[in-house]
Parts: structure tokens; sequence; C-alpha cells
């Protein structure tokens, strides 16, 4: 037996000929090989799935607009509730005379505060318990993208006032109102009564069937009616016409450490974060979870080999007299090594090849299930269709 194309091909006969003897065994070896290469497909295409869903809701974003925030750490952040792991305590909270300063700035257009708490949601004898619940700054929709309809946003004076009014998103209006017509309706959140105004439609991207109840009212409502943790406000800011983001980011930058009386060698203790900057925080979780995940279906394969290596000793077993009369016929010991490895290698590819085919099988029936609603969206009157798409 040589070892050139002649012997890799009789290898790849006699591996495939074991095969159709010991079924059940090289089934069970097959399959831990598959099952490995399947998981790994699978992750491999979720992760970039929703990579690209999170990428096209930062594009539905208003893409010239940054966050001003307390404190901000791209990647995965551990605290185990010291100052060392909690770096965020050394930087003071963001106010209210620092948002209304930058507000005032030439190359600002408008600034937007957002805090976040939780409370009971009431409507008639219905009642829902730890709804998301933000304060926002009437333009908080130009940030957030997706739409109001039916109904509309509060205005920049219903804030100022404190107006006690409110927009819900559609899970909340599913929930509490099972089909009836919201606008109009009072609901009581943390036991005070708001006048719902709008219906908010999200962005559409991979999270837009999961978004949980939500509320927004005005953020000067929400200071005075609404429980939550405070220290924890944060802006969005976008840039006026004829400034670039990075004009509008460093006279907002250099307000604030006017404000804080920072020296010129001290850094800032305040974060100015960019959307590219989220992007590379969600890559940075999304990579540590690739390969946690990775190594999981690692151990997949590692079974699988480990599969190959017992069927190919039990081989060497069974045929000890088939390897006796190939080394009496003149076979090298070198031959013989290479016979095995081209079967262990074979029954590896096998198993190989059905795990690409499952995960592609898999993979391409997800992207069905996606076509469907995508092509009757497309049938949509285009009004329809930008309102709840």
């Amino acid at each position: 037996m040589t070892l050139g194309s002649g012997g890799l091909f009789e290898g790849v006969g006699i591996a495939l000929a074991s095969l159709r003897s010991s079924k059940a065994r090289a089934a069970l070896t097959i399959l831990g090989i598959a099952i490995g290469v399947m998981v790994v497909m699978l992750m491999a295409a979720l992760i970039s799935g929703i990579n690209k869903s999170v990428a096209g809701v930062f594009e539905s974003i208003a893409p010239r607009t940054f966050l001003v925030w307390r404190f901000f750490q791209a990647g995965v952040n551990v605290s185990d509730g010291s100052d060392e792991s909690s770096p965020w305590r050394r930087n003071p909270a963001i106010n209210e005379l620092e948002a209304d300063r930058i507000r005032l700035l030439p190359s600002v257009r408008y600034v937007t505060r957002r805090e976040e708490s939780s409370a009971n949601v009431e409507f008639g004898d219905r009642h829902l318990e730890s709804v998301n619940v933000s304060g926002l700054s009437a333009e908080w929709v130009e940030v957030n993208g997706g739409d109001v309809y039916p109904g509309r946003t509060f205005t920049r004076f219903e804030d100022l006032s404190n107006a006690a009014v409110v927009v819900i998103n559609r899970k909340l209006e599913d929930q509490l109102f099972r089909g009836r017509d919201p606008i109009g309706q009072t609901i009581h959140i943390a036991g005070a009564p708001f006048t719902v105004i709008g219906v908010y439609t999200q962005p559409p991207s991979l999270f837009s069937g999961a978004a949980p109840p939500f509320v927004g009212i005005p953020h000067g409502a929400f200071v005075k009616s609404v429980p939550y943790f405070k220290g924890w406000m944060r802006l969005a800011v976008a840039p006026a016409p004829g400034y670039t983001q990075q004009e509008s980011m460093d006279e907002v930058v250099a307000t604030l450490r006017s404000i804080r009386g920072l020296k010129p060698g001290q850094d800032n203790n305040f974060s100015i974060v960019t959307q590219d900057k989220l992007l590379q925080s969600w890559n940075q979780v999304t990579g540590v979870f690739f390969l946690v995940m990775l190594v999981l279906s690692s151990i997949g394969l590692m079974v699988g080999g480990v599969g190959v290596v017992a069927i190919m000793m039990i081989s060497v077993t069974e045929r000890t007299r088939e390897i006796g009369v190939r080394k009496a016929l003149g076979a090298t010991r070198r031959a013989i090594l290479w016979q095995f490895l081209v079967e262990a290698s074979t029954l590896t590819l096998v198993g190989g090849a059905v795990g690409m085919l499952s995960g592609g099988v898999l993979a391409l029936t997800g992207v069905g299930f996606g076509l469907y609603p995508a092509s009757r969206a497309a049938k949509l009157d285009p009004v329809e269709a930008l309102r709840y798409e």
C-alpha cells in the first residue's frame, strides 16, 4: 500500500466500508462531531445577526447625537461594591444646572434628559408591576428613533410645567387596554394619575418583539411623582446645524470642566459617549459571550474526537488479522498508520459535513421565518408601513 493518492482513496474506501459495517457505532461518533460543528455555526450566525441588528438600531438613532454620562466603561464590568471596582463613585452626578448650561451652547441644538425607574401602573382593575418608567425631555423620540402614533409625544412646555401626561409603548397598550383606544385615558403610575397622549413604536430590530412594557413621561413630572435612584441622569446632546459632532463635543467638555473646576492636568470626571463607543462596547460583550459558547461547543467536538479515537482503537483490535496479512505482504508500519489516519479523518470529515449541513439548514430556516413578515410588511400602504413597521 502506497502513501500517494491511491493509498488515500483506498483508505477512504476502507473507512466508508467500516462505516457501513458498524453503523450504530459510527453514527454515534459522527453525531458528536456534527453537534459540535453545528453549535459553532449557529452561535456564529446568532452573534452576527444580533450584532447587525444592534448596528441597525444605532444607525436608526440620530447619527450625530452623543451622550453625556456620569461614567462609562466599555466591555463587561464586574463590581463587588468596593471603591476600586466602582470607579463611577468618584464622579459627581450630572445635574440640572449642567444640562441647562449645555443647552445654551451655540454648538448644541438640543439636550434631552433621561432618568429611569420602575413602578406599578394601573388602569381600572388592571394592574402591572415593575413597569419601566423613563423621565424624558421633549425631543426624546429624535434620539431613540421610532414613531409616536396614534397621538403625540409631550412638548417642552409640558416638560417644564411638570404636566401629568404619558406616552406608552405597544406592549403596555396591549396588556393594559386590550383593544380599547388608550388616547385620553387616565392611568396611575406609582399612584399618580397621568393622561395617555400617545403610543410609541420603537424602530424595527431583532429585539422589537421582545420590548418590555414602557411609559415615558416628562422629566419634570418624573422627578416630582416617581420614586427613583438619584444620581444617574444622562444627557443626549445633538449638535447644532453648521457644527460637527466633534466641535460640539469639545464645547460640551470645556463647559463641564469649567463648571466642575477641573484644572488642565486633571482627567474628566464625566464621560462623553458616541454611538461608536456603544457599538464597540456591545461587540466586546458579545465577543466574550461567543468565546464562552465556542468553548462549550468545543467540548462537543472533543467528545466527538474521543469517539473517533475509541472507534479506531476498536477497529485496530478487530482487524489484527487483516493488519498481520498486510504486513506479511510487505506493508510498512507507516503505510498501516496512514490507512488508519485516513479512516479517522474520513469519520471526522463526514461528521463535520453533517454538522455544517444541519447548521446551514437551521440558519436558512430562521431566514425563512423572517422573510414571511418582511414580505407582508412590503405589501402595506407606505404611510402605514412607516407607522407600524
